[in-house]
């Protein structure tokens, strides 16, 4: 894997439902190196602190190679890197390849690999459609958010070494359906609510699905 844009955004406001809102989902390629904290990327608008940044969700990463599947969706939309508001979009990052507490060296940074996305309208507006939220849901691959081990400067053209992976593995394409599935792999279940690479209150709320 490889980072082919790193991406920041400045706050835009938007009127949802009669009210004003502020988001940074509306990232772009930044052409220069950025800084990855613990809580967030040095620089970035992180309006949503209750859903966005903090240990969990530092960091955003999407695969390069979903972007022709939604160029075709969405053809009239003003595409660039950071479409789906990650910070990292990279190159050859197989959603079924990479699992969930998956530890990574990039740049001057060290990574895990952390909790599922979960789009929200937000997503919609950007995308002028709502539906793209249950498209997003049903096609499979939403990217993954990362934790940040070691703070440190990350850069285009930046590789992923691989550093830990765990022995019991679900990837973030496992982890991203078995979150949206009706009938759950109770298999699958176990690992997630497990791992450490979630938060607690996620793990819990997963813990409900498991069968006596």
């Amino acid at each position: 894997m490889k980072i082919i844009s790193t991406n920041i955004a400045e706050p835009v406001t938007f009127n949802w439902n009669g009210k004003e809102e502020t988001t940074g989902i509306f990232k772009k390629p930044t052409n220069q190196p950025i800084y990855l904290t613990k809580n967030d990327i040095k620089g970035d608008e992180v309006t949503d602190r209750v859903h966005h940044g903090g240990e969990f969700k530092a960091c955003y990463m999407f695969s390069a190679e979903e972007y022709p599947y939604w160029k075709n969706l969405y053809p009239n939309l003003n595409w660039s890197w950071g479409m789906f508001g990650e910070n990292l979009t990279v190159s050859d990052f197989n959603e079924n390849e990479v699992f969930l507490g998956d530890v990574y060296k990039i740049g001057q940074a060290a990574v895990r690999v952390s909790q599922y996305r979960e789009p929200c309208y937000k997503l919609g507006h950007k995308f002028e459609n709502q539906h793209v939220i249950k498209q997003f849901i049903q096609h499979g691959f939403g990217g993954t958010y990362l934790s940040v081990i070691e703070e440190g400067t990350v850069s285009v053209n930046d590789e992923f070494k691989l550093l830990e992976r765990p022995e019991h593995k679900i990837s973030v394409a496992q982890l991203f359906q078995l979150v949206y599935a009706k009938k759950k792999d109770q298999d699958l279940l176990k690992i997630a609510i497990q791992s450490p690479a979630i938060p607690a209150k996620k793990r819990a709320l997963l813990g409900g699905y498991l069968k006596n």
